[in-house]
């Protein structure tokens, strides 16, 4: 009898495009992962939210906006394989329009900083997989991306 090794749950990532108008709101990394480069607020779902919960909840947590969760509509899925061994990962790309409040920096040990690019002029030191998110959102609504996934042997 061989031992198989159990098979890892994928990590549930939501992220959420805030838009006002043709402008994106980014936040710069400030942590070890992807330390100065930029993506959209996001975090993980917790046990007992909907994903709209989580990226709402994350949301708040990094940048002091508030947003029902009736208010993000999920528009592209990423498919994130790793390849370093940990779980792959889910990202799940909301767009919001419909907020209130204005963007601070409430996570300063993890974000250098939060500014709003234009849709159309997206700085290029983007983290490769939210990238992945982003662009699919503004290009193709409801799609999926396999981003980092390994070719069939």
């Amino acid at each position: 009898m061989t031992k198989t090794s159990p098979v890892q749950r994928p990590i549930v990532d939501v992220h959420v495009v805030v838009r006002q108008g043709d402008k994106i709101l980014l936040s710069q990394r400030g942590g070890p992962y992807g330390y100065g480069q930029w993506h959209a607020p996001s975090g993980k779902l917790d046990p007992g939210e909907t994903p709209a919960e989580a990226a709402v909840r994350e949301l708040h947590e990094e940048t002091g906006l508030t947003a029902l969760p009736s208010a993000v509509t999920l528009r592209h899925t990423v498919i994130h394989h790793q390849g370093d061994g940990t779980p792959d990962r889910y990202g799940l790309f909301y767009e919001l329009t419909d907020f209130t409040g204005e963007p601070e920096n409430r996570e300063p040990t993890k974000c250098l900083a939060l500014e709003w690019y234009p849709d159309h002029d997206l700085p290029k030191e983007l983290i490769p997989y939210p990238a992945a998110g982003i662009h699919g959102l503004l290009q193709n609504h409801g799609g999926v991306t396999y981003h980092n996934w390994p070719s069939p042997s």
